[in-house]
């Protein structure tokens, strides 16, 4: 066996390529392993529409990994959504992206009181017909857009999301049918107050924007069909 050098007080020390090659054999497991929790879980975001932080967790669980396993971030997590998609619906995802963000468009329009703001896969350009659409609406009255709905006859459903800082706050689930995609679409409206805006428009690590106001949303409308925030 090798025991490697011995070093000034007599005592064997490893082999630096032993060790390097150790190393490099963990980190190659390491990235392996990102590698499958990343395809698995962009498969269950685009095919089954759930939310990335919910695809991650279970794709974990599919794989047989420990729940304690470190999970990729969502930059590397929108990159493997999009290759997905590049791969498997390339002929049909930017059509259903345009449909989902002219519904958007529509229920901007209808709770433009409450400074709404496209955020989620319809803004960043990786919707597909499973995906809901996220609004977040800035209020100066936290009840004042469950109000707006009843006003309106909107049936709604009030829940709690992880919001803006992973705190929970309100939401509000309007179930609406598409007929251009055959498909009931779940339009997720987001309660922050006013004074959360400010915070929610910073840049992400790659300097876009995390969300966008009714005019953002028809600058993506009037380009193309497939038009999608630069990765």
């Amino acid at each position: 066996m090798n025991k490697g050098a011995r070093n000034d007080v007599g005592v064997y020390t490893k082999n630096a390529g032993d060790m390097l090659g150790r190393t490099d054999g963990i980190g190659v497991m390491a990235n392996t392993q990102t590698s499958e929790i990343l395809q698995n879980a962009a498969r269950l975001a685009v095919d089954e529409g759930m939310d990335w932080g919910g695809a991650k967790r279970r794709a974990l669980r599919e794989l047989g990994l420990p729940a304690r396993t470190p999970l990729p971030d969502n930059l590397q997590m929108e990159d493997a959504v999009r290759e997905h998609i590049a791969i498997f619906h390339a002929d049909t995802q930017p059509r259903e992206l345009h449909l989902l963000r002219v519904l958007a468009l529509e229920w901007m329009r209808r709770m433009q009181a409450f400074r709404p703001y496209l955020g989620g896969a319809a803004w960043w350009g990786t919707a597909t017909r499973r995906s809901d659409v996220v609004i977040a609406l800035f209020c100066d009255d936290p009840k004042s857009a469950e109000i707006e709905l009843i006003n309106q006859r909107v049936r709604y459903e009030p829940g709690r999301t992880v919001g803006l800082r992973g705190e929970p706050v309100d939401v509000l689930a309007v179930h609406v049918h598409s007929a251009e995609l055959d498909e009931d679409v779940t339009v997720q409206l987001l309660v922050y107050d006013l004074d959360d805006l400010r915070g929610a428009l910073r840049t992400d690590p790659r300097g876009r924007a995390p969300r966008g106001d009714i005019a953002a949303v028809q600058l993506l409308l009037g380009g193309s069909a497939s038009a999608t925030l630069a990765p």
